[in-house]
């Protein structure tokens, strides 16, 4: 989606709605590669999807009427921001969680997962988990973004969750309200079957299992830090473009 913007200087609506048909394809194709290493939190996964497919759908409804520098300037503050708190955090992952799970009792849970030899046993907030996909859900629809760029790092740093399980059951929901979500746009128009998503489209269905496979083998501090990295880079010249 920052590509679509930096590059082509497509309509934010159009580049919102065709990036999440985008991202739902790729949503579903990592999902499914996941699932069968069994790297998802399922019971997560629902509960997330619950609560963001309301935002998902309205989303769209509200971009069409967002001038294009603003929005440029909105989604690159933003992901430079979260990329920084990122950073921030990352040595210091899942110390937040404990202090947030004690404040809501009722709503905390606790996993095991055991994947690829490894056993994941963490302990989280459900309840305020699922309210933070509420934001997310509409957030990933406006910016036709899927979310999971910013329910990963959150998942990480605030809930304690391990970067793979995170990454896993983030593409999982995603898989969800980001094909409801672009069903929005399409009714609205949103989307540029040609050439973009033709073109594009046949690169995700190659590069998902590459992901996958990546992020099963590397290093959990790498996998962060290629994220923020990256949110850093396309934030700041997303607020550059749009103030220039």
């Amino acid at each position: 989606m920052p590509v679509l913007l930096l590059f082509f200087g497509m309509e934010p609506a159009v580049v919102a709605g065709t990036s999440l048909a985008l991202v739902a394809l790729n949503g579903i194709t990592s999902a499914l590669l996941y699932l069968r290493h069994n790297l998802v939190d399922r019971r997560s996964g629902l509960i997330f999807v619950a609560a963001a497919l309301p935002g998902s759908i309205a989303a769209p409804f509200v971009v069409a009427k967002v001038e294009a520098d603003i929005f440029r300037v909105l989604f690159g503050a933003m992901i430079v921001s979260l990329a920084v708190y990122l950073l921030y955090r990352s040595s210091k992952i899942g110390a937040v969680s404990s202090d947030i799970s004690s404040r809501i009792k009722p709503t905390v849970r606790s996993r095991r997962i055991v994947a690829d030899g490894t056993t994941y046993e963490y302990r989280f907030n459900e309840g305020l988990a699922a309210l933070l996909n509420v934001l997310i859900g509409f957030v990933s629809a406006f910016f036709g973004a899927g979310g999971g760029f910013l329910r990963t790092p959150v998942l990480v740093t605030v809930f304690g969750f391990p970067v793979r399980i995170a990454a896993a059951t983030s593409l999982f929901a995603m898989s969800f309200y980001a094909t409801a979500g672009a069903g929005a746009h399409v009714y609205l128009g949103h989307v540029e079957w040609l050439p973009t998503f033709a073109a594009v489209a046949p690169g995700l269905l190659v590069g998902s299992p590459a992901g996958v496979w990546l992020a099963r083998k590397a290093r959990s501090v790498w996998v962060v830090a290629m994220l923020a990295s990256l949110l850093l880079v396309m934030g700041a010249r997303l607020v550059w473009q749009g103030l220039a």
